[in-house]
């Protein structure tokens, strides 16, 4: 039983509660970290052990790494966004491993948004680092004619570009969800039909797996942001 029934019953999908219940974890847990922060040396001196702060530091400092050699120097106008898209696939995946719970990221709405977000930005970030001339990124190689430099494979390349950055989207969406589905269905088989201990090897598993998949989601997003930074060749 899902504990998403009640409100599914007054027209709100659980896709969409699910997707909330996602955001109030990440503000909460945004908060958490700020509270600790804000107390006397909060940001000086790190916590001991395993900590909310230490992890969320240690992922922080990951993903900025990747960013840097993915996005170039431009990275820190972008990162906040790739930040967001693997927190919140990071815990709906999470959420997707606990029966009856369940997150967004198991419905195609869910990631086929956030995959049009995710395209969409990158395409923008393009636009805003070369206006008129990020076309040229359609228009594959350029061969030197009478002194010009003449795109003649343009009508090809246009079709393939636009295809591949098209692509973009559905391969994002489908990979996660796909992957998401087929580990919740394993997690909620193995559970109902043999002992705990066979069950929690695949819910460990499966936290890799999400762990995995919202690390994807976010390497990507930061390769196509980076391509389409890039000078077209």
């Amino acid at each position: 039983m899902s504990i998403y029934g009640p409100l599914e019953h007054v027209g709100v999908a659980a896709v969409f509660q699910s997707a909330a219940l996602v955001s109030i974890l990440i503000v909460a847990m945004g908060l958490m970290v700020r509270r600790q922060l804000a107390s006397a040396n909060g940001g000086v001196i790190p916590d001991e052990g395993v900590t909310l702060r230490n992890v969320t530091e240690l992922v922080v400092d990951g993903l900025a790494n990747l960013a840097r050699e993915n996005m170039g120097e431009d990275w820190r106008r972008w990162f906040p966004l790739v930040g967001t898209l693997f927190v919140f696939i990071l815990i709906g995946n999470l959420l997707n491993l606990l029966p009856g719970v369940g997150g967004p990221t198991g419905d195609i709405n869910a990631t086929a948004g956030w995959a049009l977000l995710s395209v969409l930005v990158s395409e923008y970030a393009g636009i805003k680092k070369h206006g008129a001339k990020y076309v040229k990124h359609f228009l594959g190689p350029a061969f030197e004619i009478g002194g010009r430099h003449i795109p003649v494979m343009a009508p090809l390349f246009i079709v393939l570009e636009l295809i591949g950055h098209v692509a973009r989207v559905l391969t994002l969406a489908i990979r996660l969800l796909a992957n998401m589905f087929a580990d919740h269905t394993l997690v909620v088989i193995f559970l109902g039909l043999v002992p705990i201990a066979i069950p929690a090897i695949f819910l460990g598993l499966g936290t890799m797996v999400s762990v995995l998949q919202a690390f994807v989601f976010a390497l990507l997003t930061m390769v196509y942001i980076g391509l389409n930074l890039e000078d077209a060749h």
